[in-house]
């Protein structure tokens, strides 16, 4: 019989200390307050720049401090720069599987890197936002190992997640303002929404994805993480980023039309995860939008485990293809994942590719003139708790898996369908104090309006400001 759990704390801020003992977490002694100007909202800090009220210097000096314990005690970052103009205003971060000209990509891999001529597409086509990078952040091993060493820097007793896990960690650890990562399956959005952060998965562009360590392409995604709503709706328009888009993005209605799938509430979502969900339902009705109840098609909702078979599988042929560049071996749980793969058939493989083709041809009638965005939990169930949950042996459910409806979860929904979709953390759990959060997913191309829902949410809810303490 298992211990039974300690009492947890009432409030995760006055007790930061507390969770890491209890999940067996040593930071070092010194805790500085995070320095001034580093707390400062996006547009505030780059509207005293523009006004030419920013001191540089104590800007430098501020990070430069602040970095030598953060990055201790979270573990976030895998090769630092310092740009030579010095610490730039906004600072960006890049996931180790995206390529940056100048430094090292490795993959997640211990013994490994290689050193791009070029810098990935995504990034590149963003004008200027290149000189920004501050560096690398960690990613799993080959996007689908078990684990990063990162520690969540609000929740250190939360699993960060998702194989941007780095992407995560060093926003809401203050170390860099917009971090670039990738989504698969949720890659992107678990690490958001487990930090308190807020994470966008953009549409499926494969012309994006040119310098980016490919694990399942058709699902391959560009993301982002900025720690609110407001700073990434700033960062979209700053730095130009809806030109990824190839248009000028969609008209932001001043009323929302927006659907509430029906099928989460069949048995396999959590209680607290539904009332999250009411709770986030209720902000945007009380701000003037319309919310209606709808049915996600079988078509896409029963594929989602299908979603994970495909990734694996497609992890395993690009594993046959490369892995004589790996020279020592891969952790178990990448091992474990791998073979999930290798179990998907040649059939299989082919009638889930046929699917997911009908599938996205239907994205337009699913969402129409009639509905704007969906509205549904992260996951079936809140994040668990490191000290009281077992580990799990591999990222990649497979089928037969007691549990495996539940961890197949609603991330895989825009995956197979090619949707963009932004998490954003809505509260606490009251069972261990972990950020529970929804993720809105909409049309193709459909970003900028997602963006601007999200941050009616945060408004309305006025989540609590989080930092490390």
């Amino acid at each position: 019989m298992s211990a039974a759990p300690r009492p947890l704390p009432s409030d995760p801020a006055s007790s930061l200390n507390g969770y890491a003992e209890n999940a067996g977490i040593t930071y070092p002694d010194d805790r500085p307050e995070l320095p001034d100007l580093l707390e400062l909202p996006l547009a505030e800090r780059c509207g005293l720049h523009d006004r030419g009220e920013w001191d540089d210097r104590k800007w430098a000096e501020q990070n430069e401090t602040w970095y030598s314990v953060a990055d201790a005690r979270y573990r976030a970052v895998t090769t630092r720069r310092t740009p030579s103009a010095g610490t730039p205003l906004i600072r960006v971060g890049v996931k180790d599987t995206i390529d940056v000209a100048g430094l090292p990509t490795s993959l997640g891999l211990r013994h490994y890197r290689h050193h791009p001529a070029a810098t990935a597409r995504a990034l590149s086509r963003l004008a200027g936002v290149e000189e920004l990078v501050i560096g690398k952040v960690v990613s799993t091993e080959l996007n689908i190992g078990v684990g990063s060493g990162c520690v969540n820097p609000w929740f250190p007793h939360i699993d960060p997640a998702g194989s941007s896990t780095g992407a995560g960690v060093s926003v809401a650890a203050h170390l860099c303002d917009l971090a670039m990562g990738t989504d698969v399956l949720g890659s992107v959005r678990w690490p958001a929404g487990h930090c308190g952060t807020v994470g966008l998965r953009m549409t499926h562009d494969p012309g994006l994805l040119h310098g980016i360590f490919p694990l399942s392409p058709p699902m391959d995604a560009v993301g982002w993480v900025a720690r609110t709503a407001e700073d990434l709706a700033f960062l979209w328009q700053r730095l130009g980023m809806g030109s990824l888009l190839g248009s000028a993005g969609r008209p932001t209605p001043a009323r929302y039309r927006i659907g509430v799938p029906a099928n989460v509430r069949d048995g396999s979502c959590a209680p607290e995860m539904l009332e999250t969900l009411d709770l986030v339902g209720a902000a945007l009705a009380d701000d003037g939008h319309d919310l209606a109840d709808l049915r996600v098609d079988d078509e896409l909702w029963q594929r989602r485990g299908d979603a994970w078979q495909l990734c694996a599988r497609q992890a395993w042929d690009g594993y046959r293809q490369w892995r004589h560049w790996i020279t020592v071996p891969v952790h178990e749980s990448t091992e474990q994942a791998l073979e999930v793969g290798a179990r998907v058939t040649d059939g299989q493989y082919t009638e889930i590719l046929d699917a997911m083709h009908s599938c996205r041809q239907r994205n337009a009638v699913r969402f129409g003139e009639h509905t704007h965005a969906w509205l549904l939990p992260l996951d079936p169930s809140p994040p668990p708790d490191l000290r009281t949950s077992r580990p799990v042996a591999t990222t990649i459910p497979a089928p037969g898996e007691a549990d495996y409806d539940r961890r197949i979860g609603y991330t895989p929904i825009a995956s197979f369908a090619g949707l963009p979709a932004v998490a954003v953390p809505a509260r606490l759990s009251r069972v261990n104090r972990a950020p529970l959060g929804v993720q809105i997913v909409g049309p193709p191309g459909s970003e900028e309006r997602l963006i601007e829902l999200a941050r009616r949410v945060q408004r309305r809810l006025k989540p609590p400001d989080l930092r490390p303490a």
